[in-house]
């Protein structure tokens, strides 16, 4: 939309038996800058392990990537002049079809600059001078270049900690580092630590970063305006920055005990709230959590709660996390910290409590708590491993300490939040960093068309 030099063709790679992508790309606005290509499905050895079955198909779609483009560039008269491959964070094995069309990668980092500087400058540790695991586990806490303070080891991603999951993680970061570039979904006035550390530390020398984000998209689909209708409209009677919503995102879920632990601390927190409660899926299955039977609910919160909350509260199954964030009368988020969710609460300018799960949750709950103060702290390390469950349990004292600093209306984070809640509004703008960075993109972008 900015530069009508532009035209952008997305490939799409399915897994097989899957049809959500599919049903997506059709209901896009047709346009002539943008055309979605689904490239053929591929079939995959079975397994489990959700990491093999991505670099299965990643190089079973290599011959399907380089078919797709080389018909585009022979189409050159409609299509233009190839110009750049921009690939998701888990698919820089892309790099390789785009070495051989001879132009040259960005990747899309859908985490913060922060965490892509922890990731590079481990990746560098290991490489240089063989920190693996063990070594890393052997520490309190150590100095990532991308960070103000020191990071705890404990608020390291599960998978530096992991001997199984070393071989990922060095692939991962390695792809990374063979790009040209790397487009994240952040901002400089949010990360600005972090930005400038690309920018200075020899570590992060010759990748450039391009900060354009805040990119969300708050406007509510019609599905979700018709399925949010009772939500909005009990939050419609609640009075201003009020009301705590609790969300853990697509995979977040708990088991019975902390469920109910959950339940106490909000009942003695007293206070109003929105909790979306999800069922676990089945052990040792890679399923989403999925929303609880209406008559199940009893079984698994305590004796009572339903009709003992019904007046301040209300517990529901999915959410829509946008329209519920935007809306004036919630103060506060305990949250998984997702990127995605850190992102859409600050541009809404709901202060979070950290409860990170998965991934790099746990470095973005340290960010947002100790790093940028616009946070508080209900755990900064509480994870869940793959097939063996959390670390440890969490108390209703702790859940119900959490959500009570949330709605603190004189808390100092609360008014970072807001204050970077109109930055996150600014910077897309003209003028605006994130704005600046994406003019500078389109200019790389542009200037290898004419050399």
């Amino acid at each position: 939309n900015r530069d009508n030099r532009l035209r952008v063709t997305m490939l799409v790679m399915n897994f097989p038996h899957t049809t959500e992508t599919d049903v997506y790309t059709k209901s896009l606005p047709i346009s002539d800058s943008l055309q979605v290509i689904n490239l053929p499905e591929c079939s995959l050895p079975s397994t489990s392990n959700i990491t093999s079955s991505m670099t299965a198909l990643l190089e079973a779609q290599k011959p399907n990537v380089k078919q797709a483009v080389t018909s585009l560039t022979t189409e050159r008269g409609e299509n233009g002049v190839l110009a750049a491959f921009v690939v998701d964070m888990f698919c820089t094995t892309m790099i390789d079809v785009a070495k051989e069309f001879s132009v040259p990668t960005l990747v899309f980092y859908t985490s913060g600059v922060s965490f892509l500087g922890l990731v590079l400058h481990l990746h560098t540790l290991r490489e240089q001078d063989n920190v693996d695991s063990d070594q890393l586990l052997e520490l309190t806490e150590l100095a990532i270049p991308s960070f103000a303070n020191l990071v705890p080891t404990k608020s390291l991603p599960t998978i530096v900690l992991r001997k199984k999951w070393e071989w990922f993680f060095m692939s991962y970061a390695k792809g990374l580092k063979n790009a040209d570039g790397i487009i994240v979904n952040s901002f400089e006035e949010l990360e600005s630590y972090a930005v400038q550390s690309f920018l200075s530390h020899p570590d992060f020398s010759g990748l450039p970063v391009y900060p354009v984000g805040p990119i969300l998209n708050p406007e509510p689909k019609s599905k979700d305006i018709i399925d949010s209708h009772d939500i909005l409209k009990w939050l419609d009677d609640q009075p201003p920055s009020s009301v705590v919503f609790l969300c853990f995102g697509s995979r977040g879920s708990f088991d019975d005990d902390q469920v109910k632990e959950i339940a106490i601390a909000i009942e003695n927190s007293g206070a109003r709230f929105v909790w979306s409660l999800r069922k676990p899926p089945l052990k040792g299955t890679m399923a989403s959590p999925s929303d609880y039977p209406l008559s199940d609910l009893n079984l698994v919160l305590p004796e009572g709660f339903l009709d003992r909350t019904r007046e301040i509260g209300m517990v529901i199954g999915w959410a829509p996390q946008a329209q519920i964030l935007a809306h004036g009368a919630i103060g506060g988020f305990v949250s998984h910290c997702g990127w995605n969710s850190t992102l859409e609460s600050i541009y809404f300018g709901v202060p979070i409590a950290t409860w990170p799960l998965y991934a790099e949750q746990q470095s973005n709950a340290f960010e947002l708590v100790c790093e940028l103060k616009m946070g508080v702290e209900i755990v900064l390390d509480y994870r869940v491993e793959v097939n063996s469950g959390p670390n440890y349990f969490v108390t209703a004292d702790k859940i119900e300490r959490g959500m009570r600093r949330l709605l603190d209306k004189e808390g100092e984070f609360r008014k970072k939040v807001k204050d970077m809640s109109e930055k996150s509004r600014k910077t897309l703008l003209e003028g605006g960093s994130s704005y600046v960075y994406l003019g500078s993109l389109i200019d790389y972008i542009v200037n290898q068309i004419s050399n």
